[in-house]
């Protein structure tokens, strides 16, 4: 029963993580690398400001998503190979 548990909860912080991965992708298609504007065009400035603050602010729970996740499945493998080593 623990091992299910841990099973989900990993799944439910992975899918998180994918989520959170493709809203990313979906801003950084949106993000230009150089803009040259003459004052009429300066909202396109505005624009890229508040995607990389969106994308600014993601980095973090991105971390800890990962990071998260990679804990959960090193657990879960070591819970698994304990019992393998405990039925036999």
């Amino acid at each position: 029963m623990p091992m299910t548990t841990l099973l989900i909860f990993w799944g439910i912080v992975t899918a998180a993580l994918v989520v959170l991965l493709i809203y990313r992708s979906t801003l950084s298609m949106h993000q230009e690398d150089q803009l040259f504007l003459d004052d009429s065009e300066s909202h396109m400035q505005k624009e890229q400001a508040l995607v990389l603050s969106r994308m600014e602010r993601l980095r973090w729970p991105l971390r800890f998503l990962g990071g998260a996740s990679g804990l959960l499945i090193l657990l879960i493998f070591g819970w698994w190979v304990w019992e393998g080593f405990a039925r036999s």
